[in-house]
């Protein structure tokens, strides 16, 4: 493979400067297309900021789909739809259902442990090249839970163990060492000790994002309305001007599927729809972030405050914030830590999610040019970099030990 190719990127996120850096490592010319700056306010942004090298077990599980009606009816729960996008999600929720087998769950873990087992070493391959500043920390991660759906614990706790994930499964007493400002809402839970957390995810990306512009990058805020092709070589239109290049990568995570739409390739990528807001001068509280699983939320300490994240809501692109399950992030937030101060940070997100929970990463199904990485639901920000490295990988036509086949886009012809 020459060196001196032109690469584009579509996608500013962490999925798309992670390629770039990896593109570059590799001699690759990149330049990087985002309607938004780097580290607007996206998903990038405003995560939970878990580095989770342990987070294998899917969503798209046997006994999910028995909790799913109680999780709508709940107040507190971490399930939400906008009743008006129900229609669209129909063909991706019975996609979905397929998937909520004991094999095809065992099929997403194996795939999703392949890749974050090289997760944290593909992040601190980037890490050696920039001043981090005390951004990450490494105390963990710790889950709890009250004795309400202790099924769904233990299965997840077995196929962590079948694995090989490292994990400790802690009593009260051992998590309230750990945290002692919780509320003793819980009955049990598991510490991940290899986790880490960031204290603020925007100033990470815009440290890797500077990085690419002193190696050499190119950055171009525009919106990109299509792709076409010059004697197979990929043009990326903006809405005045096109770009042609060598080879280009699709990383503009729940935005990705209007453009593979329009390569006449139907991926049924959705968005789960996830919230934040942040408790200021409240970090101190916790030293490294909780997740209640009962609930579906966590909580993160950062530099500006308790961050308070969580629920997973169908709605698309285009419906607005619902005050509702702000509110929801709220109490909880005062059910497992009590008083906190006034809220600050509305913020609603993306996440790119597909109904068998892999995501997509490798060549377009038509195009050999043309390469996907999206779709990483909840973990896109720990897999950032790993997915950037395998695909830079692949545009460099290297031989590799993993297998990729499960990521390919081919799963859904």
């Amino acid at each position: 493979m020459e060196k001196n190719l032109k690469i584009g990127i579509v996608g500013a996120g962490i999925q798309g400067i992670s390629n770039a850096l990896f593109l570059q490592k590799k001699g690759f010319s990149v330049t990087i297309f985002d309607r938004d700056k780097p580290g607007s306010p996206a998903a990038s942004y405003g995560n939970a900021g878990h580095f989770s090298p342990y987070a294998s077990v899917p969503i798209n599980r046997p006994d999910v789909l028995t909790d799913v009606p109680a999780m709508l009816l709940s107040s507190t729960g971490p399930l939400a739809l906008k009743w008006n996008y129900v229609p669209k999600m129909i063909p991706w929720f019975l996609q979905f259902i397929k998937n909520c087998t004991t094999k095809r769950m065992m099929h997403t873990a194996k795939n999703m442990h392949q890749i974050l087992d090289l997760a944290l070493p593909a992040y601190d391959e980037l890490f050696d090249d920039i001043e981090l500043g005390g951004l990450v920390e490494k105390k963990g991660i710790l889950y709890i839970w009250n004795d309400q759906s202790l099924k769904s614990r233990e299965l997840e706790i077995k196929v962590r163990n079948e694995l090989g994930v490292d994990q400790q499964v802690v009593t009260p007493k051992e998590i309230h060492d750990l945290e002692p400002n919780i509320k003793p809402i819980y009955h049990g839970g598991v510490y991940y000790q290899h986790g880490r957390h960031a204290r603020n995810p925007k100033k990470i990306l815009l440290k890797l994002y500077d990085l690419f512009l002193k190696k050499g990058g190119k950055f171009l805020k525009m919106n990109i309305k299509d792709i076409s092709f010059n004697d197979e070589k990929p043009v990326i239109k903006a809405e005045t001007q096109s770009f042609l290049f060598d080879k280009i990568v699709i990383a503009c995570g729940s935005f990705s599927k209007k453009l593979t739409d329009n390569l006449d390739e139907k991926i049924p990528l959705d968005t789960e729809r996830g919230y934040h807001v942040h408790f200021k001068d409240c970090d101190h509280l916790l030293s490294r972030p909780v997740i209640f699983q009962n609930r579906g939320f966590g909580i993160t300490p950062m530099e500006q405050g308790l961050r308070v994240v969580g629920t997973v809501e169908f709605g698309g692109l285009d419906n607005p914030l619902s005050k509702s399950r702000v509110k929801n992030l709220i109490n909880n937030a005062k059910y497992m830590m009590g008083d906190l101060p006034e809220h600050e940070d509305e913020w609603l997100g993306f996440r790119p999610t597909l109904p068998d929970y892999l995501p997509v990463i490798g060549p377009s199904k038509k195009h050999k040019n043309v390469f996907y990485c999206f779709g990483h639901h909840h973990l896109g920000w720990t897999l950032g970099p790993i997915s950037g490295k395998i695909i830079s990988g692949m545009i460099a036509e290297e031989n590799t030990n993993l297998d990729l086949k499960p990521y390919s886009s081919l799963r859904f012809s």
